[in-house]
Order: structure tokens, then C-alpha cells, then sequence
């Protein structure tokens, strides 16, 4: 089934001949072509490629974890064509030249990376970059990714100096002045795992005080991760005031609740935390209404000793790109032309990026899934080079079966 980029057809079986890396024909019974290979994905939808935002790419400097060539291969996996990669590298993504790095590093993968910008200098929160220099190098937005932006003043000066070049802030809504040492959302099972918990105070501060600066400096805002009810009703009442606000929620907390950490199984050590059901059943209900933009894979590639610590020495992250879209499809049940608006379109209209077609004389960025099929991730089927996925072994419905892109393509095994 062709799941039309416009929604304005009706799903219908059809072939497609793709030559030279672009789509020669689309049809019922097309003719074999000589030279040109045949798969047979029949009873599967075909859409334009999905994007993620936000991966953790770990290159450079944290190869270990993953690399660009493997990332992309969980990309491809996953039904992802297109990563924006946070600047949380070492050296930290925070000037043209280590921008220029992961464009031409890359430039020949089968899925495209697009660089996100640091905020501040080394991560760090306090010296603002040149971010009108990574931009013109090819930044598609500014964040200091896993580190939550805490000075407003910086803040402020980040979402005026974006506004130059129509450019967009990305952060991570957490008050680490209330979150410090936190291990888990702070609530009932944290007081009974004798954990310290962080509340969910620590992000709806931060979200209202991003609220009032956006408001204050007219500018662009994307929240990487949001998981709380509280959080819902104040971007809720941002965008009802014209704001130029979007967010995202990650996939792991549309499938869990800090229920999930009764046994500091650690793969679910995550940031934002996993939080109640009622928090749970807000950002679904947000994300089926609108309030929510995106669903991100939150990406977080941790090597086995990182992981394979008591609960509070270890480190915040899963791996999440091979997942985000089974998890999406088995939670919420959604027709596949809503899935496709969220997984490919959204994130492309939020961050100005051309957005692909499915149709005669356009270049193939495909996505073909199977929605209906149910299938297990498993270590023998995980691409990434880090091992830490909470979803190992886990019951899962929607299936990617392969991705074209950059005359390129993968399918996965039989």
C-alpha cells in the first residue's frame, strides 16, 4: 500500500520501479525490468522516509558507544532515513568545523545526518556559540542535547540570536537544581524502592520559564522530551497563544511506567524518567490531539559497563532508533498515514528540510513496513554497537521490512 505524503488518495496496491536512485514508474503490474532487481514486500506500505530527532551518534569521540556507520545501520533498521544528531560529542558539536565533520563524514550513508548545533560552548551552559556560522555550515537547530540549558539569561540570548537567521532552539526541560541525584520519577515506587526521585516539579519549572522566554523574545522552541501531564497542559496553553512551540515525547515512555523499575533493571534508567500512568496516559492522549509534535527515539547508545552497575552509579540512556516506530504502532494503534504524518513529515516541517515524494521523477527516500506484523528485537537483530535496549525480547507489533535512500537500500532479513 502506497501511503500517499499528502493523505489526499486512498492507500491502494501498487508497484514501484525505482533506476538510478529515482522513481522511474508507480503502478499495478509493472513489467520486470532487466538489470534491475525485484523484492517482493507485497501486503507492505511504502512511504516517504522517516526522520528521527535528537540521536546520540557518538562520533566522534565515543566510537565505543556508536559510530556513524553504525547508527545508520539501526537508522535503516528502524525505517529511518534521516537522523538529527545532538552535539554531544567529544569534541562537542559547537563550532562550523566539527559541523562540517559529520556532513562529510557521512555524506555517502544511506540515511542523511543532519548536525544540531551546541548552544554553548562545550556543553557546558555558560559562552554562547557562533550559531550563525553552524548554521550556514548546514545546523538544522541549536540545543546542548542531554545537557538541559540552566542559566535563563543564556537561554534568552540563545532564542534572540536564532531569530537572525529564523533558526530554532531545542532543550530538554529539566531543573537540575530539583533533579540532583535524582535516579527515578519521584512518586509512590520510588519511595517504596527507597530511590531519589525527580520530580515531575523539575520539568514543568523549566518548561514555564522556557514558555516565558519564548514568549518574551517572539523566537522558535522545540522541546526534545517531555513526560509529564503538567508539561501537556502549559505547552497546550503556549501553542492556544500563537507560540512557536513544538515538542516531542520519547517512544520508552509511551510504553512504560516507573512501575517498570521494581527490579533497578537499569535499560529503563532513562531521561526525562519514566513517570506515573497517569503521566503516561497524558502524553499519549497529546500526542493523538496534537499537543505533542514528534515522537523521538531518544537515542542513547551506553556501553556494558555503564550499564551493568547498581542502579545509581549507572548511566541515563537506551537505545531506541530500531524501536521508536513498533513501539509507536503497538501503543497507540494508529491508522499509517498518521504514523507517517508524525514519524516523516512533522519533523521535516518543524525544522524547514525539504520534505521527500512518493511520486514519478522524485529521488526514492522510502520507508516500507509491515504494521501488522508482530516481531521481537532481539541482540542478534540489534545493529547498534551498544547493547542497552529495554525492549529486548519484548512483544512488539509493526514491522520495518526496509528503507531506500541516496540510491541506496536496505531490507531487512527474512
Amino acid at each position: 500500500m502506497i501511503i500517499d505524503v499528502a493523505f489526499a488518495k486512498e492507500a491502494t496496491p501498487q508497484d514501484i520501479l525505482i533506476k538510478n536512485g529515482r522513481i522511474e514508474q508507480i503502478g499495478k503490474g509493472l513489467v520486470a525490468v532487466a538489470g534491475i532487481p525485484q523484492k517482493d514486500v507485497k501486503g507492505a506500505c511504502a512511504s516517504i522516509g522517516w526522520m528521527d530527532v535528537g540521536v546520540q551518534t557518538g562520533d566522534p569521540g565515543f566510537e565505543h558507544r556508536e559510530d556513524h556507520q553504525s547508527v545508520a545501520k539501526a537508522a535503516a533498521a528502524g525505517g529511518f532515513t534521516a537522523i538529527g544528531c545532538q552535539p554531544n560529542n567529544f569534541p562537542v558539536t559547537d563550532h562550523k568545523t566539527a559541523v562540517h565533520y559529520i556532513t562529510r563524514n557521512t555524506a555517502h550513508e544511506l540515511v542523511d545526518f543532519f548536525p544540531i548545533g551546541a548552544i554553548t560552548k562545550d556543553c557546558k551552559g555558560t559562552e554562547i556559540t557562533e550559531m550563525i556560522d553552524m548554521h550556514h555550515a548546514g545546523a538544522i537547530a541549536f540545543s546542548d542535547g542531554e545537557h538541559p540549558v540552566q542559566h535563563a539569561g543564556v537561554m534568552m540570548r540563545a532564542l534572540q540570536y536564532v531569530k537572525s537567521f529564523d533558526g530554532i532552539v531545542i532543550n530538554l526541560p529539566i531543573d537540575q537544581t530539583l533533579s540532583h541525584h535524582g535516579q527515578m520519577h519521584e512518586g509512590m515506587m520510588s519511595t517504596s524502592l527507597g530511590m531519589r526521585g525527580i520530580p515531575a516539579l523539575a520539568e514543568t519549572l523549566a518548561v514555564q520559564r522556557d514558555i516565558d522566554l519564548l514568549e518574551y523574545c517572539d523566537s522558535k522552541l522545540h522541546f526534545a522530551a517531555v513526560s509529564s501531564a503538567k508539561s501537556i497542559e502549559l505547552i497546550r496553553a503556549a501553542k492556544a497563544n500563537g507560540l512557536a512551540l513544538t515538542a516531542a515525547v520519547p517512544a520508552i515512555n509511551l510504553a512504560f511506567t516507573d512501575e517498570q523499575l521494581l527490579d533497578f533493571d537499569t535499560h529503563y534508567k532513562v531521561m526525562p524518567p519514566l513517570r506515573s500512568q497517569a503521566d503516561q496516559e497524558a502524553l499519549i492522549a497529546a500526542l493523538a490531539d496534537g499537543t505533542i509534535d514528534l515522537v523521538s527515539s531518544m537515542h542513547h547508545p551506553q556501553d556494558e559497563e555503564a550499564k551493568k552497575l547498581e542502579f545509581p552509579y549507572a548511566n541515563f540512556g537506551a537505545l531506541g532508533l530500531q524501536t521508536a516506530f513498533a513501539v509507536v504502532n503497538t501503543t497507540l494503534n494508529w491508522e499509517p498515514a498518521q504514523l507517517v504524518k508524525t514519524l516523516a513529515i512533522r519533523p521535516r516541517q518543524i525544522f524547514k528540510l525539504p520534505i521527500p515524494e512518493l511520486a514519478v521523477g522524485a529521488p526514492a527516500n522510502l520507508t516500507l513496513f509491515d504494521p501488522s506484523t508482530d516481531w521481537q528485537f532481539t541482540p542478534a537483530s540489534n545493529h547498534s554497537k551498544s547493547a542497552n535496549s529495554p525492549f529486548f525480547g519484548y512483544p512488539l507489533k509493526g514491522k520495518v521490512l526496509g528503507v531506500i535512500n541516496n540510491n541506496q537500500a536496505y531490507f531487512a532479513e527474512e
